[in-house]
């Protein structure tokens, strides 16, 4: 929804799903950004540039934009921080298509991803947040310290597995 016209200083933010490091197509981004008067090419530029530690993975990109500026922040998915955690070498999504993430990640990367998705998590405490992130662990397919993602989960519940508060 654009801003009523009289006041220029609304601020409005747009969220899109981008590929990172890539120039989106301007063709997906003209309707969302073209009535707020912003140049959709400029704003594809932007948003490959902001996303580039991102490259070849897809995430969430908020536009925030005021007074005709866009000012771009990056949101990644709990997915695209696990692949990211398993430090594949970035693929050509034209050519390479499903992709097996059968790699191997620590305990630590877990609990460092739960502490950057606690404000947007359902879970009331940590504990909750890092099932959370074993459970799309194991949607991606990979495994933590060797071991199945689920059986992590099962250890926790169980008590056997003791998680930080903070």
């Amino acid at each position: 929804m654009p801003p009523p016209k009289g006041d220029p200083n609304a601020i409005t933010v747009v969220c899109l799903r981008a590929v990172g490091g890539e120039v989106g197509a301007t063709s997906s981004l003209a309707p969302k950004v073209g009535p707020l008067g912003l140049s959709p090419k400029k704003i594809g530029d932007d948003i490959a540039k902001a996303s580039q530690d991102w490259k070849g993975l897809k995430i969430t990109v908020q536009l925030t934009i005021q007074n005709r500026q866009a000012t771009i922040a990056v949101v990644p998915s709990t997915a695209s921080m696990i692949i990211k955690a398993l430090k594949e070498p970035p693929r050509d999504r034209k050519k390479v298509k499903n992709v097996k993430h059968n790699g191997d990640i620590t305990m630590d990367d877990i609990f460092e991803i739960a502490r950057c998705m606690r404000p947007r998590s359902i879970a009331k405490s940590l504990e909750g947040t890092v099932k959370e992130v074993l459970g799309t662990a194991q949607s991606v397919g990979c495994t933590i310290e060797g071991s199945n993602p689920h059986d992590i989960i099962v250890k926790i519940k169980n008590g056997e597995l003791e998680i930080p508060l903070e």
